[in-house]
């Protein structure tokens, strides 16, 4: 083959392609319009909703807002009091048990039968008094051997000294021995001390025979009988008859820290003695005032607390032996002392303050919250802030304003103030939580409460102070 025939057989011959070798384009599907406007009526109607989601929201704000201004600015039912003036008590508070002056368990001092018990159960009896009655006549048949004994020895006691005599005649005559003499003058001796011992024998027998006779000891009331008559009793017995306890007067047995006892026990040796008030469990009813008698001369090691007596008399029996109650020792009467509830007192980033009752309407500027413009100074107080409910209250605009104040002590419910409010200030008590300064209210009169011998009626025993006063009982 020829070089021109390879040639002509490897160079390629381009042939075009024919029609039928030529792929056909594809073809649009019918539905994909209608997807692509869907998708694009989806896309529109979640950005509608988007929309109006975020414009009612706005809305509902709004609205809320609205709102909020109109009950900010409504105005609020609170409970109001007045600032008082008034004398104050200033006390240590503790627990305290209430004892028996005096607890007698009532024996019989000799043995025998229990004829009778002439008291009941419960009874009041008087110093003296007949308890009960053991039988007497085994003692009163000792009482006349005793007697009897006594008539023999006197008899011979006379036959002695008479013998004694005549002996002393004889020895002088010298017809008897002098030994023979004092012989007869030892036995009339004698004679004479079986008679003085027969005496008290007789003595010893009646001793016994007032014994069958129990009489109380003290003033007090009888417990719980624990031997029936009938029964044969010992006074080696350990259980007594009966349990006699003194009421009248009564004593209350509390502790104290140690660190209090330099001034109670100079305020105790000074004067009638510190008052106590004894107040039950749960420290709001007063139950009695007494006296302190006495400190313990000892520390508990233990706790580092020391015992105080205190003693009350008691008429009334609010007191019972074993009573559990709240202690307060009054260590002075504060005189002229402002007084506030506790309740009212609010503590805010500048300190303590209390809503104080205007009359009028609050001034444009009033704004933000009490503790926020706590230290804004205070008018007066116009006359007739007083609240009270009624058809005149509702015609009259009332507004608060927080005042700062002074706390001097807090005393359980009541706060003793060095300053910042006057006597008759109207004071909000209640409702504190709703208000800012300058909130409109509508004030209403706390019912007030009949406070006992001192202090305040609804304060609680435990005598925790605020942190914002002097530590408890510091007199300032």
């Amino acid at each position: 083959m020829s070089s021109a025939q390879i040639s002509e057989q490897e160079s390629p011959v381009k042939v075009p392609p024919s029609p039928a070798t030529i792929a056909p384009a594809p073809e649009e599907p019918k539905g994909s319009a209608i997807r692509k406007l869907l998708v694009v009526a989806v896309i529109l109607l979640a950005v509608g909703a988007a929309v109006w989601k975020i414009h009612s929201n706005t809305q509902d704000t709004n609205k809320a807002a609205a709102k909020m201004a109109a009950a900010a600015d409504r105005a609020v039912p609170v409970q109001v009091s007045a600032v008082e003036q008034k004398t104050m008590p200033i006390y240590l508070t503790a627990l305290g048990t209430v004892t028996a002056y005096n607890t007698v368990t009532i024996k019989t001092r000799v043995d025998g039968q229990l004829m009778s018990v002439n008291v009941r159960e419960g009874q009041r009896v008087r110093q003296g008094e007949l308890l009960a009655q053991i039988d007497p006549k085994p003692y009163q048949a000792a009482v006349a051997q005793a007697e009897g004994q006594l008539v023999k020895d006197q008899a011979t006691a006379v036959n002695a000294q008479a013998q004694a005599a005549r002996y002393t005649a004889l020895l002088q005559a010298g017809v008897v021995s002098k030994e023979n003499q004092q012989a007869q003058i030892s036995a009339s001796g004698q004679a004479q001390g079986a008679i003085d011992a027969d005496r008290a024998a007789i003595q010893a027998a009646r001793v016994n025979l007032g014994y069958t006779r129990i009489t109380s000891p003290i003033n007090g009331v009888v417990g719980l009988r624990q031997v029936d008559a009938g029964n044969i009793v010992h006074a080696s017995d350990a259980t007594g008859l009966l349990v006699v306890t003194q009421l009248q007067p009564i004593a209350v047995i509390f502790t104290l820290p140690e660190d209090q006892i330099p001034e109670v026990q100079k305020l105790s040796h000074g004067g009638d003695g510190l008052t106590v008030e004894a107040y039950d469990r749960s420290g709001a009813t007063h139950l009695a005032t007494g006296k302190v008698l006495t400190v313990d001369n000892q520390i508990d090691p233990t706790t580092g607390t020391v015992k105080v007596k205190a003693v009350f008399n008691n008429k009334d029996e609010a007191l019972f032996p074993n009573q559990f109650v709240n202690v307060r020792l009054v260590l002075q009467q504060r005189q002229n002392a402002i007084v506030i509830p506790s309740a009212a007192l609010q503590n805010g980033t500048d300190g303590n303050f209390v809503f104080v009752v205007k009359t009028g309407k609050p001034p444009t500027d009033a704004s933000g919250s009490g503790a926020a413009t706590a230290g804004r100074p205070r008018s007066a107080a116009p006359a007739g802030a007083a609240g009270g409910s009624g058809g005149d209250q509702a015609k009259v605009s009332h507004y608060v304003e927080a005042q700062p104040v002074q706390v001097d002590l807090t005393e359980g419910s009541q706060v003793i103030l060095g300053g910042g409010v006057s006597v008759g200030d109207q004071i909000v008590i209640d409702g504190q939580e709703k208000l800012r300064n300058g909130s409109r209210v509508i004030p209403h009169e706390a019912t007030r409460k009949a406070a006992p011998t001192s202090g305040d009626a609804g304060e609680h025993a435990a005598g925790q102070r605020r942190n914002t006063g002097p530590a408890r009982g510091q007199r300032p």
